[in-house]
């Protein structure tokens, strides 16, 4: 599919607004990116901080409400510049809200932590950590990286997703993904069931499986989708409950299992192609994918049913066989994309956390 074919820019999307957080401490590449009942999640992740906006900015620089995982909105030391702790951060990544809960993947700390009610304070304590057996913890696999995975370790989680009772953890470094009945109350909770693995002690790795799983999602009618960045590839699922026991049922970016090539081993991208994809996003009929290496949103109108099937549209690239940061240029524009890690829908609202350029790109669809 070349550009003539692709559907112009402009039906995508009405709007695009440019946001990089307060302007005496912008965002310095941040991963994650989240929008409940119009309030705006950011992981500034290399800054070892996690914003909350209790609106959505209509400015390029706003100062936030709530700062995580530091004393004052404007440290950025990991861990709060000192051990670990329930107030701490290291190298934030996904993020999962409901307006009520807030789950964070720390995934430098090698837990996820759980804040049960919205916070309202800055540094505010985690109140359930996932991962470690207490909040002064952070070794991988609890005993270190050289010690086997459990139901209840985990090694650099970078993506978490709920659907408000079950939770499940890309535990990117153990090459899994763990899932969880209901949303942990309590410290240390082990996972109910694995994805990826024959059992929770097991690091061995398939290419029927996924492979380097850095984002999960379930749709709200049960579909599933793993983005497995190292295979530069996405796994669906149509029944998430099918996922424990089944290899995926379709393939995004690559034409079978056996396959793993960047951009299908061609010099550039192409409709059916990913490179160093890292997440994926429901919405109305339809998918997003984050394909991240050619800085690029790809859009989905149906979720796939077949392998290596084509995008029917795009952001950040005003073609499918352009693949460079910010279009051709050392300079980004509104319509830009470097790098893009996260997306994230709520009614006709996407943000995107455009981590080379060091913001968060707000789009207002236009469908």
């Amino acid at each position: 599919m070349d550009k003539t074919e692709a559907i112009e820019l402009e039906k995508l999307v009405s709007k695009i607004q440019i946001f990089k957080g307060a302007e005496d401490s912008p965002l310095l590449a941040p991963r994650g990116v989240f929008l409940i009942n119009n309030q705006l999640l950011v992981a500034d992740t290399a800054q070892n901080r996690l914003f909350i906006w209790n609106e959505l900015p209509t400015s390029e620089f706003q100062s936030p409400d709530i700062v995580l995982g530091q004393e004052a909105k404007a440290k950025t030391g990991r861990n709060a510049s000192g051990t670990v702790s329930a107030s701490s951060l290291f190298y934030p990544s996904g993020i999962w809200s409901d307006g009520e809960k807030l789950i964070v993947a720390d995934a430098w700390n090698h837990r996820v932590l759980i804040w049960l009610q919205m916070p309202t304070e800055d540094g505010q304590a985690a109140d359930v950590v996932v991962g470690q057996p207490d909040f002064e913890s952070n070794q991988p696999n609890i005993e270190g990286i050289s010690h086997a995975p459990s139901a209840c370790s985990l090694n650099w989680p970078y993506g978490v997703f709920s659907d408000g009772e079950r939770l499940w953890i890309a535990d990117t470094g153990n090459r899994r993904v763990l899932y969880y009945d209901q949303i942990p109350m309590t410290n240390n909770t082990p996972a109910d069931k694995v994805i990826g693995k024959p059992s929770f002690a097991e690091r061995d790795y398939d290419h029927n499986d996924p492979i380097w799983p850095y984002s999960v999602k379930v749709s709200p009618n049960g579909q599933m989708t793993i983005t497995d960045t190292q295979y530069y590839r996405v796994l669906v699922w149509q029944d998430w409950k099918m996922a424990f026991d089944q290899k995926a049922d379709v393939i995004i970016g690559q034409p079978s299992f056996e396959a793993n090539g960047q951009n299908q081993f061609g010099w550039f991208p192409k409709a059916n192609t990913l490179n160093w994809c890292y997440d994926t996003c429901f919405y109305q009929d339809g998918l997003w994918v984050a394909d991240t290496g050619s800085s690029r949103i790809l859009w989905f109108n149906e979720v796939p049913t077949e392998h290596n099937t084509e995008a029917n549209n795009l952001l950040g690239q005003d073609d499918f066989t352009t693949g460079s940061e910010n279009k051709n240029t050392i300079w980004s524009t509104e319509g830009s994309l470097y790098w893009p890690f996260q997306i994230c829908v709520e009614g006709q609202t996407m943000v995107a956390a455009d981590t080379g350029n060091h913001r968060i790109v707000i789009n207002h669809l236009n469908f």
